[in-house]
């Protein structure tokens, strides 16, 4: 799998798309509904009808680069159906992939040390 960094914007859609439609097709559909550029390294993750299905779309720099996946099972764990997008951290985004309830993971609370001030 080609798995983004964490300087990368994922965007999933929240609406199925038809999954007929090719690389070329989505990249229009990003310009056409999302107004966002699908040239742009960002990786756009889009749900078939029937929850079963993934397609990811992204520029890899050289070429426009298309993922597909079918899961086995219930399916993937999808957000309720409205207009738009919503964006996904890495960690989210390698869960869905698994097929794993990506709306659990969360970021563990990181502390900063502090220093120790000098003669302590």
């Amino acid at each position: 799998m080609i798995a983004p960094s964490n300087t990368y914007k994922i965007y999933l859609a929240t609406t199925p798309v038809d999954f007929r439609k090719g690389m070329d097709g989505l990249a229009n559909y990003v310009l056409s509904n999302f107004d966002l550029d699908p040239l742009s390294g960002a990786f756009f993750v889009f749900r078939s009808k029937g929850r079963d299905k993934i397609k990811i779309l992204m520029w890899d720099g050289t070429g426009l680069v298309l993922v597909y996946k079918r899961i086995e099972g219930a399916g993937f764990v999808w957000p309720k159906l409205s207009e738009g997008t919503i964006s996904m951290t890495k960690a989210q985004f390698e869960a869905r992939f698994e097929g794993l309830d990506w709306r659990r993971v969360e970021s563990a609370n990181y502390h900063h040390p502090r220093l120790a001030k000098a003669g302590a």
